[in-house]
Protein backbone atom coordinates (compact mmCIF):
# COMPACT_ATOMS: atom_id res chain seq x y z
CA UNK A 1 0.00 0.00 0.00
CA UNK A 2 1.04 3.40 -0.80
CA UNK A 3 0.64 6.30 1.30
CA UNK A 4 0.91 9.96 0.64
CA UNK A 5 0.96 12.20 3.70
CA UNK A 6 0.13 16.06 4.04
CA UNK A 7 3.31 18.81 5.17
CA UNK A 8 4.04 22.17 5.48
CA UNK A 9 6.87 23.39 3.65
CA UNK A 10 9.10 25.20 5.88
CA UNK A 11 12.14 27.14 3.26
CA UNK A 12 12.46 26.75 -0.34
CA UNK A 13 15.55 26.66 -1.71
CA UNK A 14 16.45 29.56 -4.29
CA UNK A 15 16.32 27.46 -7.20
CA UNK A 16 12.53 26.32 -6.40
CA UNK A 17 13.97 22.55 -6.69
CA UNK A 18 13.81 21.46 -2.87
CA UNK A 19 12.22 22.51 0.15
CA UNK A 20 12.34 21.24 3.82
CA UNK A 21 9.24 19.86 5.15
CA UNK A 22 7.20 19.40 8.68
CA UNK A 23 6.11 15.93 8.35
CA UNK A 24 4.68 14.41 11.82
CA UNK A 25 6.68 16.86 13.65
CA UNK A 26 9.99 15.95 11.86
CA UNK A 27 11.34 18.48 9.74
CA UNK A 28 12.54 16.36 6.18
CA UNK A 29 14.29 17.31 2.75
CA UNK A 30 11.35 17.03 -0.20
CA UNK A 31 11.23 17.54 -3.82
CA UNK A 32 8.97 20.11 -5.11
CA UNK A 33 10.01 20.25 -8.70
CA UNK A 34 6.67 19.04 -9.37
CA UNK A 35 4.62 22.43 -7.54
CA UNK A 36 4.23 25.48 -9.37
CA UNK A 37 6.25 28.43 -7.43
CA UNK A 38 6.15 26.70 -4.08
CA UNK A 39 6.65 29.09 -0.79
CA UNK A 40 7.07 28.40 3.22
CA UNK A 41 4.01 27.92 4.62
CA UNK A 42 2.22 25.97 1.39
CA UNK A 43 0.61 22.47 2.57
CA UNK A 44 1.65 19.06 -0.18
CA UNK A 45 0.91 16.23 -0.33
CA UNK A 46 4.32 13.97 -0.15
CA UNK A 47 4.88 10.43 -0.82
CA UNK A 48 8.41 9.03 -1.40
CA UNK A 49 10.11 12.76 -1.17
CA UNK A 50 8.18 14.32 -3.67
CA UNK A 51 5.40 16.80 -3.31
CA UNK A 52 3.00 15.75 -5.00
CA UNK A 53 0.23 18.57 -5.10
CA UNK A 54 -0.05 21.68 -3.28
CA UNK A 55 -3.60 21.65 -1.22
CA UNK A 56 -5.15 23.84 1.45
CA UNK A 57 -4.96 23.83 4.93
CA UNK A 58 -8.47 22.58 6.18
CA UNK A 59 -7.76 20.01 3.50
CA UNK A 60 -4.33 19.08 5.54
CA UNK A 61 -5.62 19.24 8.73
CA UNK A 62 -8.30 17.03 7.98
CA UNK A 63 -6.15 14.38 6.40
CA UNK A 64 -3.63 14.56 9.49
CA UNK A 65 -6.87 14.08 11.56
CA UNK A 66 -7.95 10.72 9.99
CA UNK A 67 -4.24 9.52 10.05
CA UNK A 68 -4.00 10.33 14.11
CA UNK A 69 -7.49 8.27 14.54
CA UNK A 70 -6.07 5.35 12.43
CA UNK A 71 -2.80 5.20 14.43
CA UNK A 72 -4.46 5.57 17.14
CA UNK A 73 -5.66 1.83 17.93
CA UNK A 74 -2.25 0.54 16.82
CA UNK A 75 -0.19 2.82 19.23
CA UNK A 76 -2.88 1.59 21.81
CA UNK A 77 -2.47 -2.15 21.48
CA UNK A 78 1.27 -1.39 20.69
CA UNK A 79 1.58 -0.23 24.73
CA UNK A 80 -0.35 -3.56 25.54
CA UNK A 81 -3.17 -1.85 27.11
CA UNK A 82 -5.57 -4.82 28.05
CA UNK A 83 -8.74 -1.79 27.54
CA UNK A 84 -7.26 -0.70 24.07
CA UNK A 85 -9.21 -2.54 21.41
CA UNK A 86 -7.45 -4.91 19.10
CA UNK A 87 -6.83 -5.46 15.29
CA UNK A 88 -9.55 -8.39 15.37
CA UNK A 89 -12.36 -6.57 17.57
CA UNK A 90 -15.30 -6.71 16.22
CA UNK A 91 -16.38 -3.51 17.70
CA UNK A 92 -16.88 -0.77 14.90
CA UNK A 93 -17.30 2.84 15.56
CA UNK A 94 -18.35 5.65 13.24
Amino acid sequence: MCLAVPAQLTTVSPDGMTAAAMIGGIEKDVDVSLIDDPKSGDWVIVHVGFALNRIDEAEAQETLKALAALAAPSAAAASNDPAAPSADSEEITA
